[in-house]
């Protein structure tokens, strides 16, 4: 009885790891197919030289360059983007963007 039930056991856990492992691999591919079609519509929108410098902010600020990205997706999805953004556009995206983001640093003394 007791090595069937720990055959049993042992079956039902490789069952279960073995969906686990598929459910992630089906994560990864929708993960996948989104971040494809990001870059799709991104390089429909964006000038080679603006998606130069949006490579060139992701590197040097990836939650910045996200930021960004999901506005100028979001303006090519509800098609208000009437042609490609230039490279003169993008900087002027970010300068307005850093400029509503910018910190003001106050140093106290007691």
């Amino acid at each position: 009885m007791e090595g069937g039930d720990l055959e049993e056991l042992k079956r039902r856990k490789l069952q279960e790891l073995q969906q686990r492992l598929q459910e992630q691999a089906a994560v990864e591919q929708q993960k996948a197919a989104i971040e494809a079609q990001r870059r799709e519509i991104l390089k429909a929108v964006l000038t080679p030289e603006a998606r130069q410098r949006l490579a060139n902010v992701k590197i040097a600020r990836p939650e910045y360059a996200a930021q960004v990205e999901n506005l100028l997706i979001q303006l090519a999805q509800s098609g208000q983007l009437r042609e490609k953004i230039s490279d003169a556009q993008l900087r002027d995206v970010l300068s307005r963007l850093a400029a509503r983001k910018k910190r003001d640093i106050k140093i106290r003394r007691i």
